[in-house]
């Protein structure tokens, strides 16, 4: 776990007043909490806790050097396996700038206004189902895949056209290129099945985000497969072009906070929402296969399924198999997209693509529960941190808040609350972490 002193300082703060200013945060850690599927309340689930959680969305080093020099000096950015932040660049003079700022840097040929004039190119063609791109910051290169459905003809065609362009690498793959319908826990309506994604709110009411693709407005959406038990109803869908959706509750007995089941009667408190970063390890939770880990292999992808273009996609080796549509990506406390699709399946692995949650939020004007609408940006965690929990802060209030208002009263209270920090102590629950993953979840 990674520690800072404000970090350290704050836990010895809150423990001393933890029982006092707000007993029921104990409750939330301990309680089912209800999971994005809208699970009712009192179970035995267990909420974990991070290894590296995180207060907000922290801005990643790399990202804000792309952004602050600009796209006709570099070429987008990553994270190398031993956690450095690698920014390609075009020339000597901001290969220096970069060095300054604390990232590594690597000259290339092409810069990001060359690559994406590429995938404009590509874009303009007609569109070949089947097919999909993304720039690839590690090889400066648009990388064009087809899938097993492209025939010779089309591909060769494909070929043609990219060919003037150095820029644009060429590749097949195994599969097919679908979307996931038929995942943290399965929603069902009229035979087919998706995956919950995030809880999220617009302040009033609570909703599901989930993949557009699962289903049009109007579709109701339920807890069985015999439609007995109902979740809600889908009010707003974008798809093609995204892949989104909100589900709104209609059942007042299903919980609508911010905790994720991911298998074995465990789940992940998420407390904000961030886009990751090319090289970063992120994990996958859908009802068909499980819990699945994988790295980011791309940014604003291009997919072209049989039903319409999908654009400004991650791109992930995360496996996925029919369910799991709309499934959450996350890692750590942070939520990055939505399960959209991709090829292959969790025995011979493949590639999938998740709609970015920043994005859907901002369009739907929703966000986390217990954060403000507008909180959501920035770059996730770039550690390769297990799925987590924080303190749970479902109220708008944060810890931090209440201690500046504890603080204010003065060294006094501080002699009442030491009083109590034995009594906290003895009732705060014991919290698993995970520390590994296996294929088999």
């Amino acid at each position: 776990m990674k520690h800072t002193r404000r970090g350290v300082r704050h836990g010895v703060r809150y423990a001393a007043v933890g029982a006092m200013v707000c007993g029921g945060l104990l409750v939330a850690q301990s309680s089912p909490g209800g999971s994005a599927h809208g699970a009712e309340s009192g179970g035995s689930s267990q909420v974990l806790d991070g290894e590296n959680a995180q207060d907000g969305a922290r801005t990643d080093l790399g990202s804000r050097l792309v952004a602050e020099l600009g796209a006709s000096r570099t070429a987008g950015n990553w994270t190398a396996e031993d956690g450095k932040p690698v920014v390609a660049v075009t020339d000597e003079e901001t290969a220096a700038e970069v060095s300054r700022a604390g990232a590594r840097a690597k000259l290339v040929r092409y810069s990001m206004e060359q690559l994406r004039s590429a995938t404009e190119t590509l874009r303009s063609a007609p569109r070949v189902a089947g097919t999909a791109w993304m720039v690839d910051p590690k090889t400066n290169k648009v990388m064009v895949l087809g899938d097993s459905s492209v025939s010779t003809a089309d591909w060769s065609r494909m070929k043609d056209m990219a060919a003037p362009m150095g820029e644009v690498s060429m590749e097949r793959t195994t599969g097919t290129f679908t979307t996931k319908t038929d995942g943290a826990a399965p929603i069902f309506t009229n035979g087919s099945r998706c995956s919950a994604g995030f809880n999220v709110t617009n302040g009033q009411t609570g909703f599901i985000l989930t993949a557009g693709h699962c289903g049009p407005p109007g579709t109701p959406w339920f807890q069985d497969t015999a439609g007995k038990t109902s979740i809600g109803t889908t009010v707003q869908t974008n798809f093609p072009g995204n892949d989104f959706s909100l589900v709104r509750y209609d059942n007042t007995k299903l919980s609508r906070n911010s905790v994720l089941d991911v298998g074995s009667s465990q789940q992940v408190k998420i407390t904000n929402a961030a886009d990751p970063t090319v090289g970063q390890e992120v994990f996958r939770s859908g009802a068909t296969s499980g819990l699945r880990s994988g790295k980011v292999t791309g940014l604003n992808a291009t997919v072209n399924y049989p039903e319409g273009a999908v654009s400004g996609l991650i791109q992930t080796t995360v496996c996925a198999e029919p369910g799991d549509s709309g499934g959450p990506l996350f890692v750590g406390n942070t939520a990055l997209g939505v399960t959209s699709g991709g090829s292959g399946d969790c025995t011979k692995g493949g590639v999938t693509f998740f709609q970015p949650v920043t994005k859907a939020m901002t369009a739907l004007g929703v966000t986390i529960p217990g954060t403000r609408i507008g909180d959501a940006g920035g770059a996730a965690d770039n550690s390769a941190s297990a799925p987590g929990t924080q303190v749970a802060q479902d109220d708008v209030t944060s810890l931090d808040g209440i201690m500046e208002r504890v603080e204010a009263f003065g060294p006094g209270l501080w002699i009442i609350a030491g009083g109590v920090v034995g009594f906290a102590v003895s009732l705060r629950p014991r919290r698993r972490r995970y520390t590994s993953y296996t294929p088999g979840w």
